[in-house]
């Protein structure tokens, strides 16, 4: 149970806090660098988490469940504090509650087919739409670390716009899937 790859996935779900600690002060810039370096750190272990167990064919149920967990509590903390901090303000809100509530519809939807022994496997769109929302969270984050490269921020924004386009994509084509099993 406590293999390599489950002690990096739940690295990552105790590492949120601290993130969470390095974001909280907008005006810290070096609070924001310490952040940008523990998320891609958080991110490299997503990478390795499941590299590894496949790999040592130590992919476990415990692994299974807690990735995706990993992952969303991660996205859904950055997007919290980010729009707390104003560093995802106006509009662009919208983005980032669109990410969130397909997080939250996906997760909903995957534990109801589930119990009818359903499988909706990741779709090659939405590991699109995941890398492009890693960027598009990297990228706010680094340009609180570089206030005066704003360039950094509208790159981040223009890849949350993006990433919340293909989450609706995603989104929908999940629900669709999910639809033809319920009753009516």
């Amino acid at each position: 149970m406590l293999t390599l790859p489950n002690i990096l996935t739940l690295s990552r779900i105790f590492t949120v806090p601290l993130l969470v600690a390095l974001l909280w002060w907008p005006q810290w810039h070096v609070g924001y660098a310490i952040a940008f370096a523990v998320y891609c750190l958080m991110g490299i272990t997503d990478y390795f988490d499941g590299y590894l167990a496949r790999a040592q064919g130590t992919v476990s149920k415990l692994g299974v469940f807690l990735d995706p967990i990993a992952d969303k509590i991660m996205v859904a903390a950055v997007i919290l504090m980010l729009v707390g901090t104003h560093d995802i303000a106006g509009l662009h809100v919208i983005a980032a509650l669109v990410i969130l509530l397909r997080e939250i519809m996906v997760s909903g939807l995957r534990e109801f087919l589930a119990q009818l022994q359903v499988s909706m496997p990741v779709s090659r769109l939405a590991k699109w739409k995941t890398t492009l929302q890693l960027v598009a969270l990297g990228a706010l984050i680094l340009g609180g670390a570089l206030p005066n490269w704003p360039w950094v921020d509208a790159v981040g924004l223009a890849c949350l716009w993006g990433a919340a386009v293909l989450t609706l994509v995603t989104g929908w084509d999940y629900l669709r899937v999910g639809l033809r099993h319920m009753d009516t």
